[in-house]
């Protein structure tokens, strides 16, 4: 006789493979969107607000890598988004705009920056671990205030938009949400092989139990201090794509609270899982975009002093909002999926 399957795996097989069905669904929703936004009448926000999210997205992915896979806890994450920032507006201010070199000076100085801090913070464990990175990433904070000539703690504006050999093809906001896609889309690729080959068996399994990795043959820190730089080169190229949106760069990109927020969206989408992370990112954002006027929509019951109070303290309901969002939905958005299906 032939084994029957219980009743419910089917079901459970079905959902696994939506699941898995997610990143298709995630990128061809982006890949959409400016189509659909030409029709909206606000195809110039609808596009801003998407790149925004793309951008934070492949920074949140770039810190899961790290978060979700290694267990390590960074909240010096916002250093490296500053460092690509002010390699494209350091650069811009020197008339080099050409994205072809403003790139590989951001992915060489982030390179550089997480090999020589990464090799001193991961000397360290647990809460002495997330205190070191976050010294770290304050003391390029206050370096950046201090520069002077780059607007100090004011920020500079950027004179332009990085240029792609010699055009300004950037400069339309089309062609910009198209070239942060295909940066997500590809390094959502590479991430996704990293963690898929043996190196990405190793990093979990140092996450789970350095001891016994090292006593089959694996050195934990050489596998932590490689991601934590491949980690901190992806966050850098996010922030060279983030001073070419705003076309404004400030030491604000690099606070241990920009960091904080990086650290939620990786939590918000899930631990662990790439597209999760972009989309927490997206949550995150979308959430600080539309709760004010959800607030001012839904306080039309309050005097207009109380409405006025209640929209500028948005802030005050955001923040337990996403606190209450990650206590009752262990393992974040992805996470809520899963036992969906099992509910």
């Amino acid at each position: 006789m032939t084994a029957r399957a219980p009743s419910g795996s089917g079901t459970q097989t079905r959902f696994g493979r939506r699941l898995g069905l997610a990143p298709f669904l995630l990128f061809a929703a982006f890949a959409v969107a400016p189509f659909l936004a030409a029709f909206s009448g606000a195809e110039g926000y609808v596009l801003s607000l998407l790149t925004r999210v793309m951008i934070f997205g492949l920074a949140a992915m770039s810190l899961d890598l790290i978060l979700g896979y290694g267990a390590l806890v960074s909240f010096g994450h916002a250093a490296f988004l500053g460092i690509g920032a002010y390699a494209v507006g350091i650069l811009a201010s020197q008339g080099s705009a050409e994205i072809l070199i403003q790139v590989p000076v951001a992915l060489a100085a982030s390179a550089l920056f997480a090999l020589v801090t990464g090799a001193i913070s991961l000397r360290t464990k647990g809460v002495y671990f997330i205190m070191i990175t976050l010294a770290f990433g304050q003391m390029l904070f206050f370096l950046a205030t201090s520069l002077a000539a780059y607007g100090g703690d004011d920020g500079m504006t950027v004179p332009e938009r990085s240029r792609l050999f010699g055009s300004r093809l950037l400069e339309s906001d089309l062609a910009f949400y198209w070239a942060c896609f295909l940066c997500l889309l590809a390094l959502y690729g590479l991430l996704r092989a990293i963690v898929g080959s043996r190196f990405g068996r190793v990093l979990r399994g140092t996450r789970e139990n350095p001891v016994r990795m090292e006593s089959i043959g694996y050195h934990p820190f050489r596998y932590q201090l490689a991601a934590y730089v491949i980690s901190g080169m992806m966050a850098g190229l996010a922030g060279c794509l983030m001073a070419n949106q705003t076309e404004f760069i400030s030491p604000a990109y690099m606070t241990w609270q920009r960091s904080g927020e990086l650290i939620f969206m990786v939590v918000l989408g899930g631990l662990g899982s790439l597209h999760g992370a972009i989309i927490g990112a997206a949550a995150f954002l979308l959430l600080e975009e539309f709760l004010p006027e959800f607030l001012h929509a839904a306080g039309f019951l309050l005097q207009d002093d109380m409405r006025t109070r209640l929209v500028e303290n948005w802030k005050m309901i955001f923040g337990p909002l996403l606190i209450l969002i990650v206590l009752f939905a262990r393992g974040g958005i992805m996470g809520l999926l899963r036992r969906g299906d099992h509910g």
